[in-house]
């Protein structure tokens, strides 16, 4: 893939990623902020408005404002900066990889928005499960990320399953 495709898949994924996440924030905090909640699908799917000020599951929640800055914000724009280099500069990522890499940048940098602009927290508004087996509540931006993630490692074993050597009979 030459370098202007590449620019244009990670731009558009980033892009997309951020759009959609941000939208359906939008939309989460108009229908659910002032609401307890909605269930469908037989209540596997819960949608209930939450601001998370820590980091998955609400880890950190409760570390001082200065630690949660540092860590939630600073560290994460300087890995989401380090993780843009990387799949920009790996070559042999494969279109997979590249869409995986850019999908977990585009959850990654929306869920930062919300910090930067929602006094440190993120919009979170989705819960599935069955009875009490739940997930915790989350959001677009992280199935971003998961989904990214989950294509990266396919990426990866691909790769490395292509580079392995046939043993010697």
């Amino acid at each position: 893939m030459n370098r202007h495709a590449k620019a244009r898949l990670i731009a558009g994924i980033i892009g997309a990623t951020v759009v959609v996440d941000q939208g359906a924030k939008v939309i989460a905090r108009a229908l659910l902020a002032s609401s307890p909640g909605r269930a469908y699908l037989g209540d596997t799917l819960r949608l209930h408005f939450s601001e998370n000020t820590g980091a998955f599951l609400s880890l950190g929640a409760d570390w001082p404002y200065a630690v949660r800055f540092w860590t939630l914000i600073v560290a994460v724009s300087a890995v989401l900066i380090g993780f843009l280099v990387f799949i920009w500069q790996t070559s042999d990522l494969g279109r997979r990889g590249i869409v995986g890499g850019a999908l977990t940048i585009g959850g990654g940098l929306s869920n930062l928005l919300d910090r930067l602009y929602n006094d440190g927290a993120v919009v979170d508004f989705m819960n599935i499960g069955i009875g009490n087996l739940r997930t915790g509540i989350f959001n677009v931006a992280d199935l971003g990320i998961v989904f990214g993630i989950g294509l990266l490692a396919l990426s990866s074993l691909q790769t490395e399953s292509q580079h392995t050597p046939e043993p010697a009979e």
